[in-house]
């Protein structure tokens, strides 16, 4: 027995049942006049055993309802009420059932019906009408029970289409998400991987010419180097774009907060002026989603400055004031003149910056400071 059923679907056993009731007071009405002495109490019988077959017939006719209509073809010969409790039930299979079993339940029925109306001695033209009077109801209910059943078929067919489509629309979209990714990544190895090939080529190159100055040949490796990083990096992010695999192949390590000091001298090997007060006392206790973040600003930073005060001294300072914050920190003079004309991709950097800074719930500023410096500050949350 299926008890917890949408409401809409009791309101529907409930307006059967109820027209089972009705139908089945009716016949009992219209058959009072042939009922022997103490008629109320056989009323009461009567009515007792209806009210059992509306219950049944409320609860489990969506669950059983072949079975059901047998109890209540049965329940006939008992109770005139269950006339009624016959006909919806039968009604019920032909809505729950395929065409067979409606059909099957509703001939069973009306060869009960014709034994019980020979039964009843009624008069011959009294049995001719009642056998095509209840005929052709089962006819009716029959058919509408089956056209009810093909119209909700209907209705999860063209649903089922219709979810059919939605997948193969998003399937749709899942192809071409992957050939526009696969359309970057080629655009991103021709171009880039073409021009940074070249640097690292000619870096190298200058790096081993034996006529070269010292400090020459050491800025050209430190160019070849971070040209191999960056073609590393390259390739790490094109097969991002290239694999969309469940199971994608182990990320190269992640930087951290430990792993600034080691930025801050790779940019003074490349003749930056940079200083780092680091007032962090234990930075492997910083998380490395933090500590990854942070590594990115300072290398944000100390970009900037190369690009827009080249040979400025750079100020990089890691505070943890209250162990409950992070701040990062970079300072630069501003370059002496006018505002030079932005580079292409100016900005960009900082915009990024401050959508991790936002990731981790903190804050972003940079600008001016009124005393012809820019400053370059961000607070990042550490966990509690």
């Amino acid at each position: 027995m299926e008890l917890r059923r949408p409401w809409r679907d009791w309101v529907g056993d409930a307006a059967v049942t109820a027209a089972a009731a009705a139908l089945g007071l009716l016949v009992l009405q219209q058959s009072r006049h042939d009922l022997p002495g103490g008629a109320q109490v056989v009323v009461a019988r009567d009515v007792a055993i209806g009210a059992v077959t509306w219950v049944v017939l409320l609860l489990l006719r969506r669950a059983h309802p072949v079975p059901v209509a047998l109890v209540m073809i049965a329940a006939q010969f008992a109770a005139s009420t269950a006339f009624g409790s016959a006909a919806l039930a039968v009604f019920s299979v032909a809505v729950h059932r395929p065409w067979r079993a409606p059909v099957l339940v509703g001939a069973v029925n009306m060869a009960v019906l014709v034994v019980l109306f020979r039964i009843a001695a009624l008069s011959e033209r009294a049995f001719r009408e009642g056998v095509v009077t209840f005929g052709l109801l089962y006819a009716v209910l029959v058919s509408t029970g089956m056209l009810v059943r093909s119209r909700r078929q209907l209705i999860a067919s063209l649903r089922e289409r219709a979810r059919a489509a939605e997948a193969e629309q998003r399937l749709r979209v899942e192809e071409g998400r992957l050939l526009e990714r696969e359309r970057l990544a080629r655009e991103m190895h021709d171009v880039l991987a073409h021009r940074i090939s070249l640097l690292a080529v000619h870096a190298g190159a200058l790096e081993f010419r034996p006529d070269a100055p010292a400090d020459q040949r050491e800025a050209a490796g430190i160019i070849r180097q971070s040209a191999y990083e960056a073609m590393e990096d390259l390739r790490e992010v094109i097969g991002v774009l290239l694999d969309d695999s469940a199971d994608p192949a182990p990320e190269r390590p992640q930087p951290t907060l430990a792993d600034v000091a080691a930025l801050v001298e790779e940019s003074r090997r490349a003749g930056a002026r940079v200083s780092l007060d680091d007032r962090v006392a234990d930075p492997a206790a910083v998380p490395a989603r933090v500590g990854r973040h942070a590594y990115r600003i300072v290398q944000e930073g100390l970009t900037n400055a190369r690009k827009h005060a080249p040979g400025a001294l750079v100020r990089v300072v890691l505070d943890s004031p209250g162990g409950a914050d992070l701040t990062v920190e970079i300072v630069n003079p501003l370059p002496p003149g006018p505002p030079p004309d932005p580079l292409p991709g100016a900005g960009a950097g900082l915009v990024g910056l401050g959508e991790r800074v936002a990731m981790l719930g903190g804050d972003l500023e940079h600008g001016g400071t009124g005393d012809g410096r820019f400053r370059l500050r961000a607070r990042l949350p550490l966990p509690g």
